[in-house]
């Protein structure tokens, strides 16, 4: 059931036992409630006299003026301070009578009435109630009785209104408690979801989106670590496209950058899941595989890359040098990315060699 769907009484808990309880508490006995039901009839002649002078009284306090406000607020309040007052007097304090009072304690909180203000406002209804009984009781013993009596029951109606005022601030304070842990949990989880963005960012090349080079040492000796623990082999592949400088002199470095971004993309493609693809840095690419032979690694990154730029993007010419280390003996990091750029350039060298070949004998033959 929702809060709004309950008495405040029920969401308070309070049961008749309770409500037995808090009278046997103030000594409130039954000999009590007959001797202020008995006033009942003085008060209802004295009702008027009684909220009139009330207010009179509070409405020179500039605090409960600005509270009331205008004429048609104080004409509702004395309605129901009326009410109030002869429910003191009406001898049955029941479950009814207690949701009410609890109801008085929560509307005081929400119109921001101070517990000094309503408790000097409780003094000023008692001071008036005291006159009209003194005056017009004229048993002492029953007067003195009476006035007891009612004193134990505003004792009691007290503790009702300040049960729903101090419930409503710890209300607040745990709502407010709720949005602050909110609040803070949002934040963590927006730094948390930064930092991993420039985590990313840190560790990626921003033209291509590959890793980029600052980590390829510390990535490369986790891999072989983790490889002599296994005694599986490691490749490492090193990767330079062909002539991309004339590309960018003749063409622009957008046209470059474009075939970098391409190329970056083909070699994600044709990579394993397990593979670290990095920018080494301008046309070059490096690439770690575990637990990979070079004969495999061959096959991945020569045909397969090969075949995939063919469809992608047509003929872009590179250079591989591909060097395995393990499963027995491993090349220390350096070690392995130097020998495999020396593969990648005696490739490069042995291409050049071919086509400058190949261009002297198509001279030839057209002479």
């Amino acid at each position: 059931m929702k809060q709004t769907e309950k008495t405040l009484i029920e969401q308070m808990k309070i049961s008749e036992f309770e409500i037995a309880q808090r009278k046997l508490l103030f000594s409130l006995t039954s000999e009590d409630i007959m001797l202020l039901k008995v006033s009942k009839p003085l008060i209802d002649r004295n009702i008027d006299f009684i909220v009139k002078r009330f207010y009179e009284l509070q409405t020179e306090i500039p605090e409960i003026s600005l509270l009331i406000g205008d004429a048609d607020t104080l004409q509702r309040l004395a309605h129901a301070q009326r009410k109030y007052v002869v429910d003191l007097f009406s001898g049955l304090y029941d479950i009814e009578y207690v949701n009410n009072r609890l109801r008085i304690g929560l509307v005081h909180k929400r119109i921001g009435v101070e517990p000094k203000l309503y408790l000097s406002a409780i003094y000023t209804l008692k001071s008036l109630l005291n006159q009209v009984i003194r005056d017009n009781i004229q048993d002492q013993e029953q007067r003195v009785r009476t006035l007891n009596a009612l004193e134990k029951l505003m004792y009691f109606d007290i503790t009702l209104v300040f049960d729903t005022y101090i419930r409503s601030l710890v209300t607040e304070i745990e709502i407010e408690k709720e949005k602050s842990d909110q609040y803070a949990q949002d934040l963590e989880e927006k730094i948390k979801e930064r930092t991993n963005q420039l985590e990313v960012m840190s560790r990626t090349d921003p033209l291509t989106g590959l890793l980029n080079v600052r980590h390829l040492t510390d990535t490369l000796t986790s891999v072989l670590r983790a490889a002599q623990r296994r005694s599986e082999p490691v490749c490492f592949a090193y990767i330079d496209i062909n002539d991309l400088k004339k590309v960018n002199d003749t063409k622009g470095h957008q046209s470059g950058d474009e075939i970098l971004k391409n190329f970056a993309e083909t070699i994600r493609i044709v990579s394993r899941a397990e593979d670290s693809c990095f920018r080494y840095g301008g046309d070059e690419f490096c690439i770690i595989l575990p637990n990979c032979g070079s004969a495999n690694a061959i096959e991945i990154y020569k045909k397969r890359l090969e075949d995939e730029i063919q469809k992608r993007s047509g003929f872009v010419s590179y250079s591989i040098g591909v060097i395995q280390t393990g499963p027995q003996d491993f090349l220390d990091p350096e070690e392995l990315i130097h020998q495999a750029d020396d593969l990648m350039y005696h490739q490069k060298e042995q291409a050049k060699i071919k086509l400058q070949a190949s261009e002297v004998l198509e001279l030839r033959q057209k002479k």
